[in-house]
């Protein structure tokens, strides 16, 4: 009975309490350990966080100006290494006169003359004559005549200009008469007879539209032949297109390419709209109404539609469609025009309204 009493006796707790006091001992030495190394962390920071106050205060103390770094001399391009007719090919997509001016005033290389290369144009102006004489700004139709290429009068550059914009009044006939801009695409007229005609333009063949602008009195305006043979200055006291006595001189001006066609001249009249033409040979309308017509004030814009392929010359006022004053037309023709007294007004090629 001893021995059981004594079996059932409780266990001591010494083994449960040794084995707890070793893991309280390793957690306290993980605690201490992480401890430390957070410690020695913020201490890092600190010395980063000083070391970049530091550096800030040094920045915001000190003023100087950075640097500036000079080139010992400016850069250039020896152009003289470059084929002339590789750069004269290039700079020929510049293509109008404008661009081609800034490009001479740009450096000497392209605005000077270059002697060195056997040519006595700069490359400017040698650009400016391939684009002339290959004809590029042509009208489809008509003959131009421009103005003769003279050593340091007339540059190839304005030539180039002139052909870009080739419609002006370059004849003037009769007193009292000039030009109102330099171009001479505006005329002034007086109290005179007079008339003003874009001689260097002449339509053969095809279509051709200009707007005539007028900004004074009731001038005439259309067509007539080109007489490149005629001499204004013979016309010093007054001119017509319907006098007589001229009459003779006109026809003797007549060229082969006027045709077999009979009107010679035919002209709207702004004032009232109606028509007027002649053949200088006893054939002649003057003031003739036609279908359509219609008169114009100063501000208006009269527009005339030359149809060398229908013989045809219609009318618009402001953009619209009058009507076709005159047909049977054939040969070739220039616009003019013609006052009985004072007036102005611009001539401008454009293309046609739509129908």
């Amino acid at each position: 009975m001893a021995d059981d009493r004594s079996s059932k006796r409780p266990r001591t707790t010494s083994g449960a309490s040794e084995e707890s006091a070793c893991g309280d001992e390793s957690e306290t030495h993980a605690l201490r350990s992480e401890n430390a190394r957070l410690r020695e962390q913020l201490l890092r920071s600190d010395a980063e966080i000083g070391r970049l106050r530091q550096q800030l205060q040094r920045l915001q103390g000190s003023h100087e100006a950075l640097p500036v770094v000079v080139p010992a001399s400016t850069p250039t391009v020896d152009l003289s290494r470059i084929d002339t007719s590789l750069v004269t090919h290039i700079v020929s997509f510049l293509g109008t006169s404008l661009e081609l001016r800034s490009l001479a005033l740009t450096c000497k290389s392209f605005g000077w003359q270059r002697p060195a290369t056997g040519l006595d144009l700069s490359l400017a102006e040698e650009v400016a004559r391939q684009v002339v004489c290959s004809g590029r700004n042509d009208v489809e139709g008509a003959r131009i005549t421009l103005s003769p290429y003279v050593r340091g009068t007339t540059t190839w550059l304005s030539i180039l200009r002139e052909s870009e914009n080739p419609l002006k009044f370059d004849t003037l006939l009769g007193p009292g008469i000039e030009h109102a801009n330099e171009t001479k695409t505006s005329v002034c007229i007086g109290d005179t007879i007079v008339a003003a005609v874009a001689s260097n333009y002449v339509m053969e063949s095809g279509i051709h539209y200009v707007e005539f602008q007028i900004t004074e009195g009731n001038p005439l305006v259309g067509i007539v032949r080109p007489m490149p043979n005629l001499d204004p200055n013979r016309y010093d006291e007054h001119f017509s297109f319907y006098d007589h006595s001229m009459l003779d001189n006109f026809l003797a001006a007549r060229t082969g390419e006027w045709g077999t066609g009979n009107v010679h001249v035919c002209e709207y009249y702004c004032n009232h709209g109606n028509m007027f033409w002649t053949n200088w040979d006893g054939e002649e309308q003057l003031g003739v109404d036609w279908e359509g017509m219609e008169g114009c004030e100063t501000g208006d814009a009269v527009g005339m539609l030359l149809n060398l392929d229908e013989g045809t010359l219609t009318v618009y006022r402001n953009n619209r469609l009058l009507g076709v004053m005159k047909d049977g037309l054939s040969g070739s023709y220039c616009w003019y025009a013609n006052s009985i007294g004072r007036a102005a007004l611009t001539i401008e090629r454009c293309d046609p309204p739509l129908a």
